[in-house]
């Protein structure tokens, strides 16, 4: 797989009719006077929606992106500054400011005036700090922008960096730190960090904690100022760029803009640049092994080149990543799969400054390939080699360029809080005109430019990083605590000269037989799937949809069988079939993924699903070759043996999962049914062998139900005869009664407090609060409870008490039955202590609901209901929700439009008769403190009944 965008665009000469030029300027309006400059960026010709780029008198750029199908308004704030400026003595700074910022203004002192104004109104926020940049971003409800930005803007212009919450937001970095003590990919990094040039300021401690955050001897100036004073320094509108998505118009979102913005601080000041080198040469090569925390035994080689980001118009790193990332047959990743070392490699650009970048060959390995890492090494090698014979030539950039023309052409925006993110980073990188088209812009080969890096790819050049849970190190990195130590490896598979040798049959890729070539839009819209069949055994659902202007198409089947997952051991078969199917494919599909056709398999409780998306043209073929090789096709005990292997270390691993994530799978295994836990599936898969396989994959095929869906831009007669084609090749048998529903439970008084199987070393504490019945009424009034309980649960429990840093509460149904999830994940607070927290606020919203009035909950009514018509955003997103509709039984597809119109009548005096069961009768609790020995959830869940369902 090739890290780099795979995305580009077609030549300078079609660029320029793609050029969109900014509407004429009307009569000034009074803000004018604030704008310095206004142009307009390179769009796709599919693209309907309206931009303008503003530059403000005070430098500050804006990209503005007027959407009138937008449902949500979204913004997104880009600092040129991140942690990279850290001070020497203060690592974490810039992360501490980010946090300090959402803690109150001059015009909003409160401490939850942005947070609980877009909570209200239905919207989201968040930020994050990178090296060279900080990111503050929202969406909201449209018609609430104008408040939103208000406060926004003033992060910017008025913080008043409170210094009353300065331990505790200190408190809450240490948390976020500690929250992530254990992740591999930080721990590794901590690891290379002390490889790098210690005076590339990008290696430095970026999160922050109570260590490095801790107050100021006596004598210097306070952490409150030095907090100020980074602000001061390089918080300033020249290296601020700003992105709005919203359905306004251009001229209102451009007035927005000019009032609220206008006024930040002009001090001059522009972006840091990184000039140290990011590595040493005298210190290369350096090979290195580290010990992992999860079962996962990973290969990453690494090469220092310059960043190649200022030639984004060529990409010409861009086709060696794609050339030895490729995984179709012959490939580096398809020769290494074939000895047994591998089961997934990427390639591609990482840890850019600017200047100095490292390009990464990044490979997942088997226990076999964890014993032959100079093999995989010299073999990588002789794949650069390859390249330099012969790979870097002018048709396969060109074939790349077409592929990114296409997707180009046919973009999908996401959601608009996505897009405003997206845009603004892309405004601080790239000119203005590019700021949509840069990712794929291929101007022409440079095969002189690509050689530059190519020229880069060799041993002498080399960090080689090995990690697997079993190294044993020598040292420690300083703030993630990965043992490390000089890798020396033995590698038994030596040539002649005693050095490791590579393995043959590399081949490089010949041209994609999968590029679309008929991409022609249909005009075709239905409002909702129809039904196209209906028999016994197979119903098939299909939707004309052209609102996304792309010619595409979604296909999901389920192949539905009684038996599917009634047992772990059936349930653990289900996923192996679904992992064999999709890796015994893996070399012939590559190429058609790169063209931007998508299969994929997926076990579920009651079977299997094959999932195709991508271009309308050229998919039967890959539907044709999916279901020959799923009926047909070669189980040998090799390649059944490496999708094992992969399923059994993805359920070792997780106890090493994120503890909130953990409780929420415990909640889920003793609340629905059939739910098998990862230690459970675990055992079931350890005996099971090809000839197993074969025989559940006879079994399902031998008697199965079929349903299926196609949602995109083709015809009724032609989804027909493609769904006949693949019904008349399964030969279902099944009505629907056979196959059984997942089925949520209810919680009742006897179910004890669930313990998650959990490696980690902090508490957590899960209180689930469930709905009487899985009736429409139910589940909106739950949703309301959920807005209205959001903002003040982590206001008090995350910031003024300060129990972690992953705090939430808010609607959380298990399938069609509503609840309410109240979750604190603490690195010191133990789980008795953070119940009684817990306690203590439910005693006091209660009281917030005895003062409830219909005014007062009015707007979050309105956020329940805009959140549930959300408009979709993609074609596969549209896909998503109409199969999970259908598989509800919600086959008039207006199951979402009822909810929210039912959302709309809930009064306060509902909410209030509702609490007292809500709160003492049907709780559900998951806890955990390091040494609790795990449940078994199922058999404490097993007299568990039904939620009844009512009828509506």
């Amino acid at each position: 797989m090739s890290l780099t965008p795979t995305a580009r665009c077609c030549s300078l000469a079609a660029a320029a009719a793609l050029l969109i030029s900014g509407p004429a300027m009307a009569e000034r309006h009074p803000e004018a006077d604030a704008i310095a400059e206004v142009a307009a960026p390179l769009v796709s010709p599919h693209d309907s929606r309206d931009y303008r780029v503003l530059t403000l008198e005070n430098g500050l750029t804006a990209l503005l992106v007027s959407d009138p199908d937008a449902d949500k308004a979204a913004a997104s704030m880009n600092v040129s500054v991140g942690s990279a400026q850290d001070p020497e003595d203060l690592a974490g700074l810039a992360h501490f400011l980010e946090h300090m910022l959402f803690l109150g203004t001059e015009p909003f002192p409160e401490a939850d005036a942005y947070q609980g104004y877009i909570t209200r109104r239905g919207g989201s926020h968040n930020a994050f700090t990178a090296p060279q940049d900080t990111n503050y971003f929202f969406d909201i409800d449209p018609d609430a922008l104008e408040g939103a930005l208000d406060r926004f803007s003033q992060f910017f212009i008025s913080p008043l960096f409170n210094a009353d919450r300065l331990e505790s937001e200190r408190n809450i970095v240490h948390s976020e730190y500690m929250a992530r003590i254990r992740d591999d990919g930080r721990r590794e990094n901590d690891v290379l960090n002390q490889l790098l040039n210690p005076e590339n300021p990008t290696t430095g401690f970026s999160v922050g904690s109570r260590e490095t955050l801790a107050d100021r001897p006596e004598g210097e100036p306070s952490l409150r100022e030095r907090v100020i004073a980074f602000y001061q320094r390089y918080y300033d509108a020249n290296v601020m760029h700003l992105t709005l998505v919203a359905p306004q118009p251009l001229d209102e979102l451009e007035t927005l803009v000019a009032q609220r913005f206008a006024v930040i601080a002009d001090r001059g000041l522009s972006a840091p640049r990184i000039t140290e080198p990011l590595t040493l040469d005298d210190t290369l090569p350096q090979r290195v092994a580290l010990q992992s925390v999860r079962d996962s035994r990973q290969l990453r080689l690494l090469f220092p080149i310059p960043d190649p980001l200022a030639e984004y118009r060529h990409k010409p790193a861009d086709l060696i990543a794609h050339l030895l990332g490729h995984e179709g047959e012959g490939s580096l990743l398809a020769v290494l799969r074939e000895a047994g070392w591998a089961d997934g490699l990427s390639a591609g650009v990482s840890r850019g400054d600017g200047h100095h970048a490292l390009f990464s060959v990044t490979i997942s390995l088997t226990p076999a390939g964890a014993e032959a890492r100079d093999a995989i090494e010299a073999t990588l090698f002789a794949a650069i080699e390859q390249l330099r014979a012969g790979g870097l030539e002018a048709w396969r950039y060109d074939e790349k360029a077409r592929l990114a023309e296409q997707q180009f052409r046919f973009q999908q925006h996401g959601a608009p809080r996505q897009e405003a993110m997206r845009l603004s980073m892309n405004l601080s990188r790239f000119p203005v005109e590019d700021v949509q088209y840069a990712a794929y812009r291929m101007d022409g080969f440079a095969p002189e430019r690509s050689e530059v890096y190519l020229a880069a790819l060799t041993p002498d050049n080399l960090i080689r990083l090995y990690s697997a849970p079993d190294v044993e190190g020598e040292e420690t990195s300083p703030w993630f605590h990965a043992s490390w130590v000089e890798d020396r490896a033995e590698d038994k598979r030596q040539d002649e000269s005693g050095a490791a040798a590579a393995l043959s049959g590399l081949a490089l890729p010949d041209p994609n037989p999968f590029i679309a070539e008929d991409l022609a839009l249909r005009d075709v819209q239905d409002e909702r799937p129809q039904r196209l069949v209906e028999a016994p055994a197979f119903d098939l659902w299909h939707m004309a949809d052209a609102t996304f202007n792309t010619p595409k198409v979604e296909w999901r089947f389920s192949l539905q069988h009684p038996d599917a997952a009634s047992s772990a051991r059936d349930a653990a078969l289900a996923r192996l079939l679904a992992g064999w199917l999709d890796d015994s494919l893996n070399e012939a599909f590559y190429p058609a993924r790169l063209a931007g056709q998508h299969f994929e398999a997926y076990a579920h409780a009651r079977g299997i699903t094959l999932s195709f998306s991508g271009w309308r043209d050229r998919q039967e073929r890959m539907i044709e070759r999916v279901l020959e090789q799923l009926q047909v096709g070669d189980m040998d005990e090799a390649s059944v043996a490496r999708v094992r292997y992969r399923l059994q270390r993805e359920w070792r691993n997780a106890p090493q999962a994120a503890l909130h994530r953990q409780a929420g799978r415990t909640l889920a295994e003793a609340l629905v049914r059939p739910q098998w836990p990862s230690a459970t599936l675990l055992e079931a898969s350890r005996e099971l062998t090809a000839d197993d396989l074969r025989d559940y994959r006879d079994a399902l095929l031998a008697e199965l139900r079929l349903e299926a869906m196609a949602v995109g831009n083709l015809t009724a007669n032609e989804a027909e005869a493609l769904g006949r084609q693949v019904a008349e090749a399964l030969a279902p048998t099944l009505e629907a009664s056979a196959i059984p529903d997942l089925t949520p439970l209810r919680a009742d008084t006897d179910l004890p407090t669930l313990t998650p199987h959990t490696s980690r070393e902090e508490s957590v504490v899960l209180r689930y609060l469930q709905g009487p019945d899985r009736s429409l009424a139910s589940q909106a009034r739950l949703a309301v409870l959920g807005q209205l309980i959001d903002t003040p649960f982590y206001q008090r429990l995350r910031t003024e008490e300060q129990l972690g840093y992953v705090v939430n509460a808010g609607y959380s149904p298990m399938l069609d039955a509503p609840g309410l999830a109240l979750l604190v994940q603490s690195p010191e607070t133990d789980s008795a202590a953070i119940d009684a927290r817990i306690d203590a606020f439910l005693d006091d919203f209660e009281m917030t609901l005895a003062a409830l009035d219909d005014e007062t909950l009015a707007p979050y009514r309105q956020a329940v209901h805009d959140s549930l018509i959300q408009r979709d955003t993609s074609l596969a997103g549209r896909t998503g929700r109409l199969w999970q509709a259908m598989s509800f039984g919600d086959t008039e597809f207006d199951r979402r439009e009822r909810l929210a119109e039912q959302a709309l009548s809930v009064d306060a005096d509902e909410l209030r008769e509702l609490w007292p069961n809500l709160r003492e009768t049907a709780v559900a609790r998951v806890a955990f403190d390091p040494g609790n020995e795990p449940d078994d959830v199922l058999a404490l869940a097993q007299h568990l009944e039904p939620l009844p369902e009512v009828e509506e």
